[in-house]
């Protein structure tokens, strides 16, 4: 059986660099990108490896700005 994909994205300029994201991922696929600012003036959270999402949302649940969505891709 293979392993479920994702697809994470977020709203970069709403993200205040918390870090929560980060922290929850169980793959450790996300990290705060500290070469950029955003609007907000924070380093906003990417996706590093977005070939090893798995799909668990437990980004997007744990944002507390709501600013992440994760699809299910094949």
């Amino acid at each position: 059986m293979a392993k479920p994909k994702g697809k994470v994205t977020f709203d970069s300029n709403l993200c205040k660099g918390c870090g929560v994201c980060v922290a929850s991922c169980p793959v450790g696929i996300l990290a705060l990108d500290t070469s950029i600012i955003n609007d907000k003036g924070y380093s906003p959270a990417v996706c590093v490896e977005p070939d090893k999402c798995i799909a668990c949302a437990s980004c997007a649940i744990m944002c507390p700005d709501s600013i992440i969505t994760v699809e299910r891709v094949q």
